[in-house]
């Protein structure tokens, strides 16, 4: 088993080992690279990953989940976050404050980001009012999958066939590409069009706050209102589409950082099953990677560049429409 994935697997069965939610933490990472690709607002826009040493990557697929997999110092300061905690790596696809609804390409080779399309046309998140674009910068964790045909136990619902989303609330606004380490706080559970889709709470940990910040209940206190604006977002942001208001699972409740984990733990079991074909069906996620030597979607440094290289070159950005930056009123 290659150094990857063998990372990714012992890290793992070292989590389900333990009692509690912590982990040796190592303070490492690495620094990836980004090239984007077409024009950005327009449908064949696309921001392809790099390693460190210039190789093409999958950020699903070969991005790991556990921040202390990584190898490369940090210039997070010792004192910052408990030196026992687990940190998580986040893939940052949509910036706080703005419109465009950019997601990683599951079904694409190498997964690049790109700009959801639906009916023809991009998707933008509408303003309602007091909230501009996406209230937090939001992205995905690596290494993860909501299993369509899994049910999950306590929201009797299947997955929703991505990696498990995540609602950063530090203050920095972060960059589409940008791969951050995460403390997980607590998770939400939305029903979408009757599909489990998870959101997991976290803070960046080079935020000023994130040493204070260890639990739901700490945001509450730290940033009141932070969390029912988060659940308000999430039931609403639909409603301009013509669409009702999203429902959440327990009643719209927040669970805390232990269940958040244990829910990581099973949708990165689920990516094991799928990038090692233990699992058949993968609803048409493509698993292409470059560092997975047990996966037998595993590609050559050549094939990886090949196909960013045919990726159409890089474009002025095209305009955006006003309508994007029309607000919307909802009466509750």
């Amino acid at each position: 088993m290659c150094s990857a994935i063998r990372a990714a697997f012992l890290c793992s069965q070292f989590s389900r080992k333990t009692t509690s939610v912590f982990s040796p933490h190592l303070r490492k990472m690495v620094h990836y690279q980004t090239e984007p690709r077409g024009r950005a607002n327009s449908p064949d826009y696309r921001i392809y990953f790099k390693s460190s040493d210039g190789k093409c990557i999958s950020p699903f697929h070969d991005i790991p989940l556990y921040a202390a997999d990584q190898q490369q110092e940090s210039d997070v300061p010792p004192k910052k976050i408990k030196t026992n905690e687990i940190l998580f790596n986040m893939v940052v696809e949509v910036p706080r404050w703005s419109n465009a609804k950019m997601e990683i390409a599951t079904k694409e080779p190498l997964n690049p980001i790109k700009q959801d399309v639906k009916n023809g046309k991009l998707r933008y998140v509408a303003n309602i009012f007091p909230h501009k674009g996406y209230i937090w910068n939001y992205g995905a964790l690596p290494q993860t999958w909501e299993d369509p045909s899994h049910t999950d136990q306590e929201t009797k619902c299947c997955g929703d066939n991505d990696p498990i989303d995540v609602c950063e609330i530090g203050s920095k606004v972060c960059a589409t590409g940008q791969v951050i380490q995460v403390k997980v706080l607590g998770i939400l559970a939305l029903i979408d069009e009757g599909e489990t889709d998870w959101k997991v709470i976290a803070i960046n940990i080079e935020d000023p706050d994130a040493s204070s910040l260890n639990s739901i209940e700490d945001v509450r206190k730290m940033k009141p209102g932070h969390l029912e604006a988060t659940v308000d977002w999430f039931k609403t942001y639909k409603v301009p589409d013509g669409k009702p208001e999203n429902r959440l699972a327990f009643g719209g409740q927040f669970k805390d950082k232990d269940f958040a984990v244990e829910v990581i733990k099973a949708t990165h079991s689920f990516w094991k099953a799928l990038v090692l074909r233990k699992k058949m069906k993968g609803e048409g996620i493509i698993c292409q990677n470059s560092s997975l030597c047990d996966s037998p979607f595993r590609c050559s440094n050549a094939e990886a560049h090949a196909v960013l290289q045919a990726a159409p070159e890089y474009g002025e950005p095209l305009p955006v429409s006003s309508e994007v930056d029309k607000w919307h009123f909802i009466t509750k």
